[in-house]
């Protein structure tokens, strides 16, 4: 039986690096090719490594046939989970398989709602039909949320997020730049914010470049600290505060760390209420006090 090697099925799983290559082409050697090749017809669904060794080597091989296949997408979506259950995977090539999962499901879904909208139209009679070439040869899509393509993935969601706007708008340098680990996601998504030309001038200049890249580009989104005058201005019963107390409370909160300005603002707010209430609490006592006497 001949094997079809199609180019596209091969390269759409990232290829092993040269030392995970060199180290299955020894255990190969020295123990044979343990586990089957995965064939749709002739097609070489999963095995691509082995079967080049195998045949580099004139080593035998077995195949098992999955017959459940009925499309390319299907080909796709069990590439994706077979790959999306390995340790080995990094943690980008796992969020870009499972961006393309999402991809391919919602085109399914998008199939399926014209399937129903034409049968509610009467252009098809629905079941009766089910071997007409309109009808979807799957299972109803659902929908997938990106949380839902986290926790497949074994991601937070907020990564999926930046790998995601790090395949949309990154320059091909820098995705191998995160792909070979020379930058992070978080940084590389930070990057890719840049125009495609110094995206690509960062890649070339390396590590550091990319690194300073990344900072400058959160530096310029980082949104200045309101000053305290302004915050109070907006606080709620601060309309008369002594500026040296608005000013030493802000100075509290710097010293404790940086955070929401929102927060800034009620903390600043909440204590001057408090030290209102203080004042008055205390006068109260004085003027209860000054009665107790004028009654003795």
């Amino acid at each position: 039986m001949d094997i079809v090697v199609k180019e596209e099925l091969k390269a759409y799983i990232d290829p092993l690096t040269q030392d995970e290559h060199d180290a299955l082409e020894r255990s190969i050697l020295a123990e044979g090719c343990r586990d089957a090749l995965v064939l749709w017809g002739e097609v070489l669904v999963d095995g691509h490594n082995r079967y080049g060794i195998c045949q580099k080597h004139g080593l035998p091989f077995q195949t098992i046939q999955n017959t459940r296949f009925q499309s390319m997408d299907d080909v796709h979506l069990w590439m994706i989970e077979q790959h999306l259950g390995r340790r080995s995977v990094s943690d980008f090539q796992r969020g870009v398989l499972a961006l393309r999962k999402r991809d391919i499901l919602a085109e399914r879904h998008r199939a399926d709602q014209a399937q129903l909208q034409k049968e509610s139209d009467g252009e098809i009679s629905g079941p009766a039909d089910a071997g007409d070439e309109d009808s979807p040869p799957w299972a109803a899509a659902p929908k997938v949320s990106r949380a839902d393509m986290a926790r497949e993935a074994r991601l937070s969601s907020s990564q999926v997020t930046m790998i995601e706007r790090i395949h949309k708008q990154a320059a091909p340098e820098l995705v191998e730049a995160v792909k070979t680990g020379v930058i992070s996601i978080s940084a590389a998504a930070a990057v890719a914010d840049l125009p495609e030309d110094e995206q690509r001038a960062a890649a070339a200049a390396g590590k550091d470049e990319l690194k300073q890249a990344a900072k400058r580009v959160r530096e310029s989104k980082r949104k200045p600290r309101k000053p305290v005058q302004e915050v109070l201005h907006s606080a709620d019963g601060a309309a008369e505060v002594d500026p040296s107390r608005a000013a030493e409370i802000a100075d509290a909160l710097n010293a404790l760390g940086e955070g929401p300005a929102e927060l800034r603002q009620r903390i600043i707010a909440l204590t001057l209420e408090n030290d209102t209430l203080r004042q008055q609490l205390a006068a109260l006592r004085k003027q209860v006090a000054d009665s107790g006497m004028a009654d003795a």
